[in-house]
């Protein structure tokens, strides 16, 4: 009887066990889409900046500043 009632018990507890780790894994995998799409638009800037100092449009001080507050927020750059 006791053996029933734990086994009764624990069930419903595993079975929450279980679906966590599917909405954490879930979680996961979005956060790790949004991080690539981040880093993609600052790849995406860091191209445009480029751009806009071989066309003349900025100066190489402005450039590199700007340079710079990009590769700060970037893990990649």
């Amino acid at each position: 009887m006791k053996r029933a009632i734990s086994m009764t018990l624990m069930i419903p507890l595993l079975f929450a066990l279980g679906c966590s780790r599917g909405v954490i894994g879930g979680a996961a995998v979005g956060a790790g889409a949004a991080g690539a799409a981040y880093e993609y638009q600052n790849k995406k800037a860091i191209k445009s900046l480029e751009e806009d100092w071989k066309n003349g449009k900025i100066s190489k001080d402005e450039f590199l500043r700007r340079k710079k507050e990009v590769e700060n927020r970037s893990l990649i750059y």
